[in-house]
């Protein structure tokens, strides 16, 4: 059991990771190429904001895919629903790659940049809550937090994997070379990474808990509704634990490489130096964290960390603007290790928290929800709030006050949520 299940959740691992990377590039070139490659008839902080809305815009597709899926997933395989994502993922990211540019076709260009954004989101989903039960729902009995912490590295592997092409990419071509063309290659080298993607998965077998529900005949018509009705109040303070993680992280990830770019003046390579040490420290954080859920628990894990993430939120953006390369160095990897703590406990109490015949709704429609409400808008307002005053004040305020709602939520699910088998 135990050999099977480590190879479902290094498969589901790998897939996802692949799913991140494809959606996290995206963020990257919002922040440096996209506004004056597709927004180019307006100023320069006008074009960033619209960069960043149509990063957003895959924030919207997600609880629509969550949804589909999720309702496919409960009732047809969770397997079935990992290809289709992959497969929809990685089609739309080639096609980014391949997109001409406003020069070249005027407003079509945004028109299909925000039409391709919006079917990666729709794709990325579905992804999470899939792996997470594969995974989960294969683990011997004790273990769902160390096996579901495979998942989780999907996360920091798509930081990493994302931010590595760029590093390369940008120093392989000079500066005007990257800006008109050298930015899509780490978009069309996605078709490569898919492909490995597929085979991994199709080589792995179906979820025991949902071939078993299968066999006695308990799948439900429709999960999504059974979950909305009973379980409501479960998905809402899942999702609004979800909110800091969410908010903070993809502040971290996508907008502090515009800022310290634009506003900072540190070198693009140097950006992305640190944001892969710090995302390397936050994958050993998940497998640390999710290994010690199961014999600490997961809800006290997942209180310290969402705790922590209040107090490290206050300080990031202050040991940013001290332009010190060690001070920021430490800024981001605390920050990735602290999310660590929650990252790594999440599938394994996402998935405990719902019953298996609508595990996967339930599972991911809780992700998804938080993901929309905090992770969309993050990078577009912290853009916004800096315009205000031209200092980080308003964004590190922003990022407390998401942090806090977030741990009144978390303390609130891990007293009221169930377990289920």
């Amino acid at each position: 059991m135990s050999s099977s299940a480590r190879r479902v959740a290094v498969a589901s691992g790998i897939g996802t990771t692949i799913e991140w990377y494809d959606f996290f590039i995206y963020g990257t070139a919002a922040a440096i190429v996209f506004a004056p490659q597709f927004f180019p008839q307006v100023s320069d902080v006008a074009g960033t904001l619209l960069a960043f809305g149509t990063f957003g815009i895959g924030f919207v597709a997600r609880p629509l895919g969550g949804i589909v899926m999720g309702h496919f997933g409960d009732r047809i395989g969770r397997k079935s629903m990992l290809v289709w994502s992959l497969m929809l993922m990685g089609i739309a990211t080639f096609l980014i790659g391949l997109l001409p540019t406003y020069a070249q076709i005027g407003v079509w260009a945004p028109v299909l940049l925000t039409t391709l954004r919006f079917v990666q989101g729709f794709a990325l989903g579905g992804e999470w809550a899939g792996a997470v039960l594969m995974a989960v729902e294969h683990a011997p009995a004790g273990r769902r937090g160390h096996y579901g912490s495979f998942v989780a590295l999907g996360l920091p592997g798509g930081i990493i994997l994302s931010n590595l092409v760029f590093l390369v990419a940008s120093t392989a071509f000079a500066p005007e070379q990257f800006a008109s063309n050298g930015w899509r290659v780490p978009f069309l080298a996605s078709g490569a990474l898919v492909a490995v993607g597929l085979w991994v998965r199709l080589g792995i077998a179906e979820s025991p808990q949902f071939a078993e529900m299968q066999r006695t005949q308990a799948t439900r018509r429709t999960p999504i509704v059974d979950v909305i009705r009973r379980d409501a109040g479960t998905v809402a303070l899942a999702a609004g634990s979800y909110v800091g993680i969410s908010a903070v992280g993809y502040i971290v990830i996508v907008y502090y490489v515009s800022y310290a770019t634009r506003q900072l003046g540190v070198p693009l390579p140097l950006t992305l130096t640190l944001l892969l040490v710090a995302a390397a420290a936050n994958a050993v954080a998940i497998v640390v964290f999710g290994n010690r859920s199961d014999r600490f628990g997961r809800r006290r894990i997942m209180q310290w960390g969402s705790a922590a993430l209040v107090v490290w939120s206050a300080v990031f953006f202050p040991l940013i603007d001290t332009g010190s390369i060690p001070l920021m160095a430490v800024a981001l990897t605390v920050m990735l290790v602290v999310q660590g703590a929650y990252i790594g406990t999440q599938p394994a109490l996402f998935a405990e928290l719902f019953p298996t015949n609508v595990r996967f709704s339930g599972a991911s429609m809780s992700l998804q929800l938080g993901a929309i409400v905090a992770g969309a808008p993050a990078p577009f307002i912290a853009t916004a709030l800096y315009q205000q005053r031209g200092d980080t004040l308003l964004i590190t305020a922003y990022m407390v006050a998401m942090s806090l709602i977030a741990l009144a939520c978390t303390m609130s699910l891990t007293r009221s949520g169930r377990s289920n088998p």
